[in-house]
């Protein structure tokens, strides 16, 4: 009996089977709690999700927009959903927050990049202006402020002294080994030394010369005067003026209130303009030289300033360019004085620039005198 009825028992067992797996897979789909399924709009999207059993957090990362497909959790609720939808929303947020911050930072670095760029434009090629290329050094009491600058102009460097007084009687002259006389001379770091200077330059080294006016802080030392010759007086409210000494005496000089005579020249700048031609120079000098010059900005400045040259890294500079670089800088009045080997700046005790002789050495020459700051 059993074997006759086996045919209608197997019918049977495969139905129960059929229905117990319906029933699990109709678990598995409406009761078993799903991720969050996200899906990229566009290639190159990368997200990665992942939901507890009460659906309540998410991690993802975002490299474009994307949307969000909404699945039932476990308990079907709504609320649920919502609050995976707001945190998937803040991340995307920051992470637009954080691609913003990364453009910005590229365009602030490019932009340094191109200013770098001009600014090396500017210091090799053509006179800027807006400032020093690079301030070395400074000294300021409650009398004067000195700030001491290079910079880098017709492929050579050129050191700027920018000098502030309470008293123009701080700006003063000296002569090597405190005497006067046509064979006396010192090394400008020497003549700084022996009267305490803050500042100083070589002068107009009138000991290799046997003409032209000599006034020194109010004394009258020679009053010859040579046809032509331009000088700089320093005056005893501290301005300059530039005169010829074919026109006034020595005395007048004097008389007229001069403290300091410098006979060099020529004047580079007079009332503002340059007062030299492309091709002027001194004597048989060469057309790029070292140079020393003092000036007078319209704001009262004192401008002391000394180039390099002859150099592989500094090739000089003519008078015309001295002055096109002095006038950039605001100058109202400029005097070149001794260049070549003499030119020379020292600060508080220490040689600035690269004194050269003979273009082969760099070694300070011994000149006449100075002008400096000091008390």
């Amino acid at each position: 009996m059993f074997r006759r009825n086996r045919r209608k028992i197997w019918p049977v067992f495969y139905g129960i089977l059929l229905i117990v797996f319906t029933a699990y897979v109709g678990l598995d789909t409406f009761v078993i709690a799903r991720a969050v399924s996200v899906v990229p709009q566009s290639e190159g999207t990368e997200i990665a999700a992942e939901t507890s059993s009460a659906g309540a957090s998410a991690d993802a990362e975002i490299n474009e927009n994307v949307v969000v497909q909404e699945t039932e959790t476990l308990n079907g609720d709504v609320a649920d959903t919502e609050i995976e939808t707001e945190t998937y929303t803040e991340i995307v947020t920051d992470t637009d927050a954080e691609t913003d911050t990364e453009i910005e930072t590229s365009d602030t670095n490019t932009s340094v990049t191109d200013q770098n760029a001009g600014d090396s434009y500017n210091a090799e090629n053509v006179i800027d202006s807006s400032g020093a290329a690079n301030v070395i050094d400074s000294y300021s009491d409650e009398n004067m402020s000195i700030t001491i600058s290079e910079y880098r102009e017709y492929d050579t460097t050129i050191y700027v002294a920018d000098v502030s007084l309470s008293s123009k009687n701080y700006l003063k002259t000296a002569f090597a080994q405190s005497s006067y006389g046509r064979n006396v001379t010192a090394k400008t770091s020497e003549i700084a030394e022996s009267v305490n200077a803050i500042l100083a330059i070589n002068g107009d080294y009138y000991g290799a010369q046997e003409r032209g006016y000599v006034i020194r802080n109010g004394v009258i030392y020679r009053d010859k005067a040579v046809s032509g010759k331009e000088d700089l007086v320093i005056y005893t409210d501290g301005s300059f003026g530039i005169i010829n000494e074919s026109e006034i005496s020595a005395q007048e000089l004097l008389d007229a209130g001069a403290v300091q005579v410098l006979s060099f020249g020529p004047a580079l700048i007079e009332d503002g303009q340059i007062a030299v031609s492309a091709g002027e120079e001194v004597g048989k000098a060469m057309a790029s030289n070292p140079r020393t010059a003092i000036a007078v900005t319209e704001d009262g400045h004192y401008l002391f300033v000394v180039s390099d040259g002859r150099t592989n890294e500094s090739e000089g500079l003519s008078l015309s360019q001295m002055a096109e670089f002095l006038r950039s800088l605001g100058v109202e009045t400029a005097y070149n004085l001794d260049g070549g080997g003499s030119s020379t700046m020292v600060f508080e005790g220490e040689v600035i620039n690269n004194p050269t002789t003979g273009g082969s050495r760099i070694k300070e020459r011994k000149v006449s005198d100075i002008v400096y700051i000091g008390y």
